[in-house]
């Protein structure tokens, strides 16, 4: 892998992403996931192939496998024991690669990206925008916290690794092909599904 571009990269790739990792999801966290991308894929048509940028140790890939069994999966990856998990799993071709490296050489029915934007360089989101759009033969779909202006928020103790803002908004501004599809809100205080506070929205090509 080449060196990283920006310190936000190193952060996910070293120490705490490997803690991160360990972090593993509860049966109810899973089924939440589960509900929530069965409401997305509702959504669509015809998806046969999905990629998700920085997929961790494929969470959101295996609830897409147990509603899809059939779907080809991939995954791009910057941690490398989130990776050794990922291919351990079994069920998706997995790309070992910073996202601001990665370069697709085809396209998938599906694109998407799931509490990641939030913690990639602000300069450096016009070439995640460009990844989700080159790497979509159809649908994009990103999951993240909202704001509507920018804003920074401490993470875990530390700055500059969680930033908030209209994700959804820049990527329709940026590319005249995409059309707002849907969108919806997960709210941590759900009784049966509760996620984290997570805004979805989903895309389609024109």
């Amino acid at each position: 892998m080449a060196d990283f571009q920006t310190e936000q990269e190193a952060f996910w790739a070293g120490e705490f992403g490997d803690q991160y990792i360990g972090r593993n999801p509860s049966a109810k966290e899973m089924g939440a996931r589960l509900a929530l991308f069965a409401k997305i894929i509702a959504r669509t048509f015809e998806v046969e192939s999905a990629i998700e940028l920085g997929a961790n140790i494929g969470n959101n890939l295996k609830v897409m496998h147990q509603l899809f069994p059939s779907m080809e999966l991939s995954a791009i990856e910057i941690n490398e024991k989130a990776v050794d998990e990922l291919r351990q799993w079994g069920k998706a071709r997995v790309f070992h690669d910073s996202l601001l490296d990665f370069k697709p050489d085809r396209q998938y029915d599906l694109s998407f990206v799931s509490g990641v934007l939030i913690h990639i360089n602000p300069d450096k989101l016009p070439k995640l925008y460009d990844l989700l759009h080159q790497s979509s033969r159809r649908y994009v779909c990103v999951i993240e916290y909202y704001n509507p202006s920018p804003v920074e928020v401490p993470y875990r103790g530390h700055s500059g690794k969680l930033f908030k803002r209209d994700f959804a908004g820049e990527i329709l501004r940026r590319f005249s092909d995409l059309r707002l599809l849907d969108y919806g809100f997960v709210y941590h205080g759900d009784e049966n599904f509760p996620l984290d506070d997570l805004t979805w929205f989903l895309l389609e090509k024109k």
